[in-house]
């Protein structure tokens, strides 16, 4: 493989978080006498952080004082549900094993909640993962590439490749001045990941190997 290290999306990308994410989120809106949501509707609200998913599916008009009780409701909830049916999408831990074997240095950028990406990159992934950051107060979040610079520093490397499923993360490459790769097992769409300016898309696991192995 051509770059020395992978930086990763968690959400969408590596793990496959929608159903938690979506149980959390209608655990706040019902305690707090709102409507709920569909998954579907919660696969378009994320990818830009808990807080704007949140923000993204209470009732139109709320105010801010609203959401403030909404969105702690909802990290209280996620806090303790957070891995209640998250699973790596398939071929995820084989395509992990294989790259470690090669000694491909890897890291997680996440706008997931910085806590929750450490442990569920702990509890899914064990060492397979160098380095593990998410949403920390006084950092941007992704598109910025601040996370996945700090992230680079941390696996000492200035040659990586950028592997996300979003309109966010392809951003986030792009600002990071990195390559990118995506995947549509996700959030997305290959239609949607195409329009936002992707030129490498992997459906599957194998087809992501296949398209590493051809950065030479």
């Amino acid at each position: 493989m051509k770059y020395n290290a992978i930086i990763w999306d968690l959400d969408g990308t590596l793990l496959d978080t929608l159903g938690d994410l979506a149980a959390s989120v209608n655990a706040a809106l019902t305690k707090n006498g709102c409507p709920t949501r569909s998954i579907d509707e919660v696969r378009r609200f994320v990818g830009n952080g808990v807080e704007n998913l949140m923000r993204r599916a209470m009732p139109e008009g709320r105010e801010d004082v609203e959401f403030d009780r909404l969105f702690a409701d909802f990290r209280a909830h996620y806090a303790l549900h957070s891995n209640d049916t998250t699973s790596p999408y398939p071929g995820v831990i084989p395509a992990l094993l294989q790259l470690k074997h090669q000694g491909i240095k890897m890291a997680v950028v996440s706008n997931k909640l910085d806590s929750a990406v450490k442990s569920l990159c702990l509890l899914h992934f064990g060492d397979l993962i160098d380095v593990a950051i998410g949403e920390r107060e006084g950092v941007r979040r992704k598109p910025a590439p601040d996370s996945v610079l700090q992230a680079m520093e941390l696996l000492g490397t200035t040659d990586a490749v950028y592997i996300g499923d979003s309109e966010v993360d392809i951003a986030t490459a792009k600002n990071a001045e990195l390559p990118c790769i995506c995947v549509s097992w996700g959030f997305r769409s290959e239609e949607t990941l195409r329009h936002a300016g992707a030129e490498k898309i992997a459906p599957d696991a194998e087809a992501l190997m296949k398209l590493l192995n051809e950065e030479e």
